[in-house]
């Protein structure tokens, strides 16, 4: 139901652009966003948009990733420059419905960083 694309290799310092859709036309979710996790570790929230348009970022992100979001198409996008190879990890859009309250996950994507 999450689409997403994007992954790829980089080398460090570089940047790469996440996109994730939701398919279908009934969704309606008030918020979207990215979770990653690294091999070994467990998932982490790394930012997040709600339909007001309000961001929030995890800290090891912040001035690095840009979070935007096109609600008429249910579509979240992280831009991610100055990528660290602890960037690394395995990405999942994730969204939660209005109504029912309930999370969406997309099938995950992976962004490997090179040092």
């Amino acid at each position: 139901q999450l689409q997403a694309s994007g992954g790829g290799l980089v080398e460090a310092g570089g940047s790469l652009r996440l996109s994730c859709a939701a398919s279908g036309s009934r969704f309606s979710f008030s918020v979207m966003g990215w979770f990653r996790q690294a091999p070994g570790k467990e998932r982490e929230l790394v930012t997040s948009l709600t339909t007001a348009g309000n961001p929030t970022y995890a800290d090891s992100v912040k001035g690095r990733f840009t979070i935007s979001g096109d609600n008429a198409k249910n579509a979240v996008f992280l831009q991610m420059n100055s990528l660290k190879p602890e960037d690394t990890a395995v990405y999942y859009c994730n969204a939660v419905g209005e109504w029912p309250i309930r999370p969406y996950w997309g099938q995950g994507t992976l962004v490997t960083v090179s040092s």
